[in-house]
């Protein structure tokens, strides 16, 4: 899976670098879970939002 993140002002997406190397605070962004190929949104929005559904994926994958 992918984690990428733009200020809500910005059109282009960028890799996601970590929350502590971010210049400003989380809420000021929009943020996205895609697949590992690229080829498809798993989830998009918040922080908070975007990070529960990527700890959904990695228990379900990990449980099986």
């Amino acid at each position: 899976m992918v984690l990428q993140y733009k200020l809500k002002e910005e059109r282009r997406w960028k890799k996601y670098p970590g929350k502590d190397k971010l210049e400003f605070g989380v809420s000021k962004y929009n943020f996205r879970l895609l697949t590992k190929d690229k080829s498809r949104v798993l989830s998009e929005g918040g922080y908070a939002k975007v990070l529960k559904r990527f700890r959904q994926i990695e228990f379900f994958k990990r449980r099986g």
